[in-house]
């Protein structure tokens, strides 16, 4: 089963172009990570929102992500790009979900 996520984050105003040129460099460098099934950044409806959508074979392939020395000031730039913090839903498989029978 993949470990897969959504996380949602505001980007300060004076920082988005900064942030888009980040977020295309972290998608850049995630596509050639091991384990790493889907990394992509979206722009929301709302003013200012924005998601990744995460995507990896297992939980430890997403820790390798996030500790690998390429990403490490990627991660952090991002972050300080954000105005307060970011809120993650897990995504669970349909075929996790048990049906009615």
């Amino acid at each position: 089963m993949a470990f897969s996520f959504l996380s949602r984050f505001r980007i300060q105003e004076s920082r988005e172009a900064e942030f888009l040129s980040l977020a295309r460099e972290m998608e850049g460098l995630a596509k050639d990570e091991p384990g790493t099934l889907h990394y992509q950044f979206f722009r929301l409806a709302e003013p200012g929102m924005f998601a990744v959508f995460e995507s990896f074979v297992d939980e430890s392939a997403d820790e390798a992500h996030m500790a690998y020395d390429h990403n490490k000031p990627l991660i952090d730039k991002i972050v300080s790009c954000m105005d307060g913090s970011y809120e993650r839903e897990i995504l669970y498989d349909l075929s996790m979900v048990k049906g009615e029978d």
